[in-house]
């Protein structure tokens, strides 16, 4: 069991780990050794989240989600399999954690003194252009 948060917890049948070769530096073991860990997460299938945070962790998950409900997470930083996994491991975890923490809500505030300036200054300066555009006054 992986302990997200207080309330959510993943089980280890949950995740799905494959093992490909790493791009950049590493010289000869990045050419022949598996280190890279692809993590693979099925949210919408897990029985670990509810609905609320899945919601959310879907639309944090970014392109990292599938069209399936699939969050897949790359890890290839370190020189073993072993810190990969647990890189990718601990990145799923703290995009959960993020989405178990609701939205602040909005707390609707009125315009400030400088806009109501800047607004009223921008309808008096719109107001003498549309003026001049009248006919002209006699003059005597």
């Amino acid at each position: 069991m992986i302990e997200i948060t207080d309330h959510i917890a993943l089980g280890d049948h949950e995740l799905a780990f494959t093992y490909m070769l790493a791009s950049g530096p590493g010289g000869q073991n990045v050419n022949k050794v598996n280190t890279a860990a692809q993590l693979r997460f099925d949210a919408r299938r897990s029985p670990s989240l509810p609905p609320d945070v899945l919601a959310r962790l879907e639309r944090l998950a970014g392109s990292r989600l599938t069209n399936e409900g699939v969050i897949v997470i790359t890890a290839k930083r370190f020189r073993t399999q072993e810190r990969n996994r647990a890189d990718a491991t601990q990145r799923l975890a703290a995009l959960i954690v993020r989405a178990a923490s609701p939205p602040a809500p909005r707390v609707v505030t009125g315009p400030t003194r400088g806009e109501k300036e800047r607004r009223l200054r921008a309808k008096a300066r719109r107001a003498e252009v549309k003026s001049l555009r009248g006919r002209p006054e006699a003059q005597d």
